[in-house]
C-alpha cells in the first residue's frame, strides 16, 4: 500500500505513465502528466510558504486543477479541506474558522465567496487570472523535495454534519483513506475499478464518495477519469457516449433523471450506456422504484452501497455480494466490521432493526481539533444509521437516529436551516424537516410561524434562503403555520411535523 494518499498518483505515473487520466472537455491529460502537475502544486504550495500540517481549503469544481491541488496539497505534507463551491461566503467563514485554514484555492465557481470572505490573513490562490492579492495556482512551478507522509499524519480535514447545526471537521488521515480505497480493491467479482475502465466523476470532488471512493480509487487502478463540472442529464449522457464511459458512480437523483430522459426517447438516449460496465450509486439512500424504473427503461441494474464520510467512506456493497439488490446495501467491504446494536447496546436478533456500529483501518481519527467522537477504545464507531439483516445476510437501511437530512448524497443540518430563515424579519419560529422525495432521496420542508401581524410570503422566504444558503440547502417547501407542536419539555415535536405535515405549501 502506498505511504501516502499523493503515492497513488505517483505509483500511476510509474506503471502508466502515457495511459489518459483525465478528461475535461477538450483537455486531456496523461498520469505521467498529472504527477507533474501534483508535483509543481506541491513546490507552489511550499513556495508560498505552506508549511507541513497546514490546512488549505479547495473551493472548486470538479477539473484537473481540483486534482493537482489535492493530491499537491497531500504530497507537500499539507492537509486538505474541501468545500463545497456552491457555499456562501458565510459558510465559507465558518468552514475556514474552524479549520484555521491558511491558505485557499479557487475557480470562477467559488470566486465571489472567496472575495467575500472576512477570513483575516488568508491566502488567496486563484485557478485563472488573479486579482490584487491574490496568487496564480496556474504559475506554480519547481519541484519539492519528497515529503513521507505518516500513515497517521492527517490528510483531508472534511466537514461532515452533526445534530448540532454546526460544522464537524472528520480527520481522516492517509492510513484512512488508503485502506479505504484498498478494502474497495479487494472486491474483484466484479471489480470497482481497473486500468481499462473510463470512469465519469459528476459528483463534487468536495463529497468524499466522489473524493476518495471515485478519483482515489481510479488513480489506484490507473483508470481513466472522465470529470463532469456539473450534474446536467443531458451533457452527462453525452459524456458516457462521447468518451465510452465503463463506471458511474452518482447520487439516486442522477439516475432518476436519466430514466426520464431515456423513457421520453429510447431511441436517442438508451445507446450512451453500451460501454457501461458498473453503476454505482451510495450517496443516499436509493429508493426501490427509482432502481425498478431504472432497470427497466434502461436494461441495466445499480450497485448500492452504504458509507459516511467517516469512513473514508465505504462500509457495504452490493459490489460485495457480486449482483445489484434493490432495497439493500449488500455487505461489508473486506476488512470492515459491522453490528448492529439495539438500544441497550446488545446486539440484536436476525432481522431486528440497529443502530450501525463500524470497525476497520478507514475509520477517522475523530473531529477536529482534539479527536473528540471517534471510534471508542474498542476500535468501533457509532454511525448513527439504524439497519437490519435480511434473510441472505444483507443489510437494509431502515433510517437514522440523526435529525439529519440528505439532499442528493449531500448532508443538511436543520438548525443551520432554521438559523438561516429564522434571521428573516417575518418569521418568529421555524422548524426544518427532511422528508422523502423520489428524485433527491429527502427533501427540506421548513413550518414557518409568523411574527404577530406579519403575512409572510413563503416564496420571498426561498429567496431569502438563497441568500444565505447554498442551493441543496433551500427548502423545498416552506409552510406557514399558526404554531409548531411543541413536547413537555418544551421542545419541537418533529416526529409530529413529519407524520402530519399540515399547512399550506409554497
Amino acid at each position: 500500500m502506498s505511504a501516502g494518499v499523493a503515492d497513488l498518483v505517483l505509483d500511476a505515473a510509474r506503471t502508466h505513465p502515457h495511459h489518459v487520466a483525465l478528461v475535461a472537455g477538450e483537455r486531456r491529460s496523461t498520469w505521467g502528466q498529472v504527477n507533474v502537475a501534483v508535483d509543481a502544486a506541491a513546490a507552489g504550495f511550499q513556495n508560498l510558504g505552506l508549511a507541513r500540517g497546514n490546512r488549505v481549503a479547495l473551493m472548486m469544481s470538479n477539473s484537473p486543477d481540483f486534482v493537482a491541488a489535492y493530491f499537491g496539497a497531500l504530497r507537500a505534507g499539507l492537509v486538505a479541506v474541501p468545500v463545497n463551491p456552491t457555499f456562501t461566503s458565510t459558510e465559507l467563514d465558518s468552514i475556514l474558522e474552524i479549520s484555521g485554514a491558511r491558505a485557499v484555492v479557487f475557480d470562477r465557481v467559488g470566486a465571489s465567496a472567496v472575495r467575500a470572505t472576512a477570513a483575516p490573513g488568508l491566502l488567496r490562490i486563484v485557478a485563472g487570472a488573479p486579482a490584487a492579492g491574490e496568487s496564480a495556482f496556474a504559475s506554480f512551478s519547481g519541484f519539492p523535495r519528497s515529503s513521507e507522509a505518516g500513515e497517521e499524519d492527517l490528510a483531508v480535514l472534511l466537514f461532515t454534519s452533526g445534530t448540532t447545526g454546526r460544522p464537524r471537521g472528520a480527520m481522516l488521515s492517509h492510513r484512512a483513506l488508503l485502506a479505504s480505497v484498498e478494502q474497495v480493491a479487494a472486491v474483484t467479482d466484479p471489480p470497482a475499478a481497473t486500468s481499462d475502465d473510463v470512469v465519469l466523476v459528476v459528483l463534487p470532488l468536495s463529497h468524499i464518495y466522489a473524493l476518495n471512493g471515485t478519483l482515489a480509487a481510479a488513480a489506484r487502478a490507473s483508470a481513466t477519469v472522465v470529470l463532469a463540472e456539473r450534474f446536467d442529464p443531458f451533457a452527462t449522457l453525452d459524456l458516457l457516449r462521447r468518451h465510452h464511459v465503463t463506471n458511474v458512480a452518482g447520487a439516486p437523483s442522477l439516475y432518476a433523471a436519466w430514466a426520464d430522459l431515456v423513457e421520453s426517447d429510447p431511441d436517442r438516449f438508451r445507446p450512451a450506456f453500451e460501454s457501461i460496465r458498473l453503476l454505482l450509486t451510495g450517496a443516499a439512500a436509493m429508493p426501490v422504484a427509482v432502481h425498478e424504473r431504472f432497470a427497466a427503461v434502461v436494461g441495466l441494474g445499480i450497485h448500492e452501497g452504504y458509507g459516511l464520510t467517516e469512513a473514508a467512506p465505504g462500509v457495504a456493497s452490493t459490489l460485495v455480494v457480486g449482483r445489484p439488490k434493490p432495497g439493500a446495501v449488500g455487505r461489508p467491504f473486506p476488512g470492515v466490521e459491522v453490528l448492529l446494536l439495539d438500544q441497550d447496546g446488545e446486539e440484536v436478533e436476525d432481522g431486528d432493526p440497529g443502530e450501525i456500529m463500524v470497525r476497520g483501518a478507514n475509520l477517522f481519527s475523530g473531529y477536529w481539533p482534539d479527536g473528540s467522537g471517534g471510534p471508542d477504545e474498542n476500535g468501533w464507531f457509532a454511525t448513527g444509521d439504524v439497519a437490519y439483516n435480511d434473510v441472505d445476510g444483507d443489510l437494509v437501511l431502515v433510517g437514522r437516529r440523526k435529525e439529519l437530512v440528505i439532499v442528493s448524497g449531500f448532508n443538511v443540518y436543520p438548525r443551520e436551516v432554521e438559523d438561516a430563515l429564522g434571521a428573516h424579519p417575518d418569521v418568529a419560529e421555524v422548524a426544518v424537516v427532511g422528508v422523502p422525495d423520489p428524485q433527491t432521496g429527502e427533501a427540506v420542508v421548513a413550518f414557518v410561524v409568523p411574527e404577530p401581524g406579519a403575512v409572510p410570503d413563503p416564496e420571498d422566504i426561498m429567496r431569502y434562503a438563497g441568500t444565505r444558503l447554498a442551493r441543496f440547502k433551500w427548502p423545498a417547501q416552506v409552510r406557514i403555520v399558526e404554531e409548531l407542536p411543541h413536547s413537555d419539555s418544551g421542545k419541537i415535536a418533529k416526529v409530529r411535523l413529519r407524520r402530519d405535515p399540515s399547512g399550506p405549501a409554497a
